[in-house]
């Protein structure tokens, strides 16, 4: 009697999963009836013509925009454009750069490609390419304007201030170096930084800097993952292999399905498992670089020293669709040895009202043991075992730091100053930059002062308000410099960084920072006090 009550429960489990199953199907292929009924009507009736590509990208786009940043759809030129992204690879002039309205704004020129080459400069707006304006195209179409086959010729027309120059030149394989810098510190400190997790280029770039500087006399490593954005997770389980032994879990991910939930672990021998290491991380450290200073703050094997890492402890894939198109998907969560989800941002529980995004660090957060049995959390990125003094961002550094303001500000700054000897270079004079925000920029605009704006431009008749209008803005201006004062040591550093970047290219800067960063001499003297580091990774 009991097997038979058994065997009811379970066929009644069967049913009910058949049925939900049969029920969700069914409403997926309702909608899409739908949908393309709709495509069909509005491509038959409607007056004007529509371009259905450009319709269907942004339908997709719009059904992604409720998940997460993460998951996104690539038409068929951005599959390409990722790949690029993820390998490092492409035939190109050799810039980093923005799109707008007048065309491509040259944010980076890299040193030794065909751009440096021929004199352009950090702050040129490329307006022609071949005889073909660019105004007015749209990003995608930039995108492709300057990439192309080796050797392809180029001519270009640029504007440079009030100067408008022409130049010629041909395009070039441009590799992007994921290890770009590595150096002695002192006798015996080495330093290697990592910019991003490229397909096996970042793992060989590490080892041959750690062999190379080991040839040197390096007997401690400096490992530098700060605005390090991520990429691939193979690479960041082969980085973290060359510090831990074979064998070792790296992190597991944990996904709706079995076939997106494993475990990684390292499967060679490291290339030293001794080596005294300190990790830098900060808030702009996100993904693969969690995971590597995730697992080596777990095993106990690296002090992890700078500000709290982003959180971004979801891992994605790409999935082929048809004609070419791709969509990357978020498919699972990752986590660190000792069982630590880093994630910071909880999209599940989004308030689809306002579009807040609740953090898992302003909930209850779980402590988790390292292999010496030191406490660590979940929540909100990896925390460091030791936490540089800096302040804390304000509401309009935010928004300063992610507009052009700064590189604005630089650009006129090189423009006008010659280049002085690196070993002598220092910028210090934050007074001229605030001017500059008040005066003279236009890219730093606060929400307030872009609402003032804007109702301003919608009045008829503006003269009756103008100068109260005026004092208002100005007072608008005068609070936000005061709100940014308060960073003054983060934008100081973000400034003198761009100045020396357009100045000695991005070597420059890493040359600047190997002597004058105090968050790495910070991490030398920890290096240097054995007892110190020892005592911090609860080693006896």
């Amino acid at each position: 009697m009991r097997n038979k009550k058994k065997l009811i429960l379970i066929t009644s489990s069967v049913v009910l999963i058949f049925f939900s199953f049969q029920s969700r199907f069914f409403e997926i292929a309702k909608q899409i009836e739908i949908y393309n009924n709709l495509y069909k009507t509005l491509n038959i009736d409607y007056i004007n013509e529509i371009n259905p590509g450009e319709i269907t990208t942004k339908s997709i786009n719009n059904t992604l925009e409720n998940l997460d940043p993460y998951t996104r759809f690539y038409n068929e030129q951005q599959v390409e454009d990722a790949k690029i992204r993820r390998e490092g690879e492409y035939g190109g002039i050799g810039i980093s750069s923005w799109y707008s309205k007048q065309g491509i704004t040259i944010r980076k020129v890299k040193q030794g490609f065909p751009a440096d080459k021929i004199g352009l400069k950090a702050g040129d707006i490329i307006i022609d390419v071949n005889n073909q304006k660019l105004e007015g195209l749209d990003n995608e179409n930039l995108s492709q304007v300057l990439k192309g086959i080796p050797g392809t010729e180029v001519s270009l027309i640029i504007k440079r201030g009030n100067k408008t120059l022409n130049f010629d030149l041909k395009l070039d394989k441009i590799i992007d170096n994921p290890v770009p810098f590595f150096e002695m510190i002192n006798e015996d400190t080495g330093y290697v930084i990592l910019t991003q997790f490229t397909v096996r280029k970042s793992t060989d770039g590490v080892r041959n800097a750690i062999n190379v500087l080991k040839e040197k006399g390096m007997k401690k490593l400096v490992f530098d993952l700060r605005s390090n954005p991520g990429g691939s997770l193979f690479d960041a389980v082969n980085i973290t292999n060359l510090f831990i032994p074979k064998g070792k879990k790296v992190v597991d991910t944990k996904g709706k399905t079995r076939k997106n939930s494993r475990s990684y672990t390292t499967n060679q021998d490291a290339l030293d498992e001794t080596l005294p290491v300190v990790v830098l991380i900060n808030d702009r450290s996100a993904s693969a670089s969690e995971i590597v200073s995730g697992a080596l703050q777990d095993y106990d094997r690296a002090v992890v020293l700078g500000e709290r890492s982003f959180g971004k402890g979801l891992v994605q894939r790409y999935f082929d669709l048809p004609y070419g198109t791709q969509m990357k998907a978020t498919i699972s969560k990752y986590y660190t040895p000792s069982g630590r989800c880093i994630q910071e941002l909880d999209y599940a529980n989004r308030d689809w009202k306002t579009g807040k995004v609740p953090k898992f660090s302003d909930g209850q957060v779980n402590a988790f043991k390292t292999e010496n049995g030191r406490v660590v959390y979940d929540g909100g990125g990896v925390t460091p075992d030791i936490k540089i003094d800096i302040s804390k961002k304000t509401e309009e550094t935010e928004k300063l730091l992610s507009s052009r303001a700064i590189f604005n500000f630089a650009t006129d700054y090189v423009r006008q100053n010659k280049k002085s000897d690196i070993n002598a270079f220092s910028f210090n004079d934050f007074e001229s930059f605030k001017t500059y925000l008040k005066v003279k920029d236009t890219a730093f605009v606060t929400e307030q002062e872009k609402l003032f704006k804007d109702a301003y431009k919608k009045l008829k008749n503006k003269d009756n308000v103008a100068s109260d209008y005026n004092q208002l803005i100005a007072k608008i201006k005068t609070y936000k410099v005061q709100q940014i004062n308060k960073n003054k040591d983060i934008l100081l550093e973000k400034i003198q960084d761009e100045i020396l970047q357009q100045y000695f290219y991005n070597k420059g800067v890493y040359q600047y920072h190997l002597k004058n960063d105090p968050t790495i001499k910070q991490a030398v003297d920890l290096l240097n006090n054995t007892s110190k580091y020892n005592k911090i990774l609860g080693n006896s």
